[in-house]
């Protein structure tokens, strides 16, 4: 297996460790010729340190992961936070390293998008997850009592145009040119969580009086700085900041200029109810305002990429 670069991962990437965190170790390496022929590339080699999976990681644990070139295009081109990290690591942070990966990295602005869809998710679910606005709630009750009336054969799809709107309801379309105005009712996101619009409306019911029954289960426990996953929460608003220098300065590096207060959230020891929380849902609005305004492509170039990966492993295997 060729080792295309082999880098610090983590908490000791983002700034954020103590003395407390494990170390993460990320990789790429280059497919073998036959596994490439026999259609048999790994999407990712693990190796971990720690022998007990029920037991949280300490400072001794090493966890390394390592993608095959093939898969960790598609997770870029995809968007996800873990190959987009890697790309922004300083070089200082590589251990190993090679062209093929230089090459990667100079390359990397082909993979921004508007909507850079894992980070925004990922920072979406967690601000939706914890939030405290109370519109929030009001929203999923809304929806709740719109669906839980209408017949159970229906498809979200088919009362598209009568689904309530506000501020945690989202529409999102795909281009079709089957329809007389081009756009496909394709997602009904209700406070994070996504609706399919070929789904059944009964089919949602269950998840949406869940999640209302929940929610203020955790409002209270927020009130006094329980239930909540710092850890996830941190990470939330790394994702969101990133998105938010992608889209204000075109790029990133590390550690953020956020990496204190992250680390902050990180601590617990900030008011969830008070800072915390609205400060996440501010910082969501905000990427909801940048991304529409955005001038970067909706979606990734993957002809660019299938073009780049054919030329690379053509040379190399």
């Amino acid at each position: 297996m060729k080792t295309l670069v082999n880098m610090v991962f983590g908490s000791h990437l983002y700034g954020t460790n103590s003395e407390s965190s494990d170390k993460d170790y990320k990789g790429v390496f280059m497919p073998t010729k036959d596994d490439l022929l026999l259609q048999r590339v790994p999407k990712s080699i693990n190796n971990s340190t720690k022998k007990d999976n029920d037991k949280k990681n300490t400072s001794e644990d090493v966890d390394t992961e390592m993608y095959s070139l093939n898969y960790f295009i598609h997770l870029a081109c995809e968007g996800e936070t873990v190959a987009l990290d890697m790309l922004h690591a300083p070089s200082k942070f590589w251990l190993e390293s090679s062209p093929v990966w230089e090459s990667l990295v100079q390359e990397r602005e082909r993979f921004y998008t508007s909507k850079l869809k894992a980070f925004v998710g990922y920072a979406r679910r967690q601000a939706a997850k914890y939030g405290v606005k109370g519109s929030r709630l009001s929203d999923a009750k809304r929806v709740y009592e719109f669906l839980k009336d209408l017949p159970a054969h229906l498809r979200v799809a088919e009362v598209w145009n009568q689904l309530p709107e506000g501020e945690f309801l989202k529409k999102e379309y795909l281009h079709n040119p089957s329809y007389s105005d081009n756009k496909f009712p394709y997602l009904y996101t209700v406070c994070g969580k996504g609706l399919s619009s070929q789904a059944y409306v009964h089919h949602y019911l269950p998840m949406l009086e869940n999640f209302i029954n929940r929610y203020g289960d955790r409002a209270k426990l927020a009130e006094l700085n329980e239930g909540v996953d710092w850890k996830a929460v941190s990470h939330a608003f790394r994702a969101a900041y990133q998105v938010k220098h992608i889209l204000l300065d075109g790029g990133y590096t590390y550690p953020l200029p956020e990496t204190p207060f992250i680390k902050l959230v990180k601590s617990g020891t900030l008011s969830f109810m008070n800072e915390v929380g609205p400060k996440l849902d501010d910082l969501m609005e905000e990427l909801e305002e940048l991304s529409k305004k955005s001038t970067l492509p909706k979606h990734t170039d993957r002809k660019f990429w299938d073009e780049w990966l054919l030329e690379v492993l053509s040379k190399e295997v």
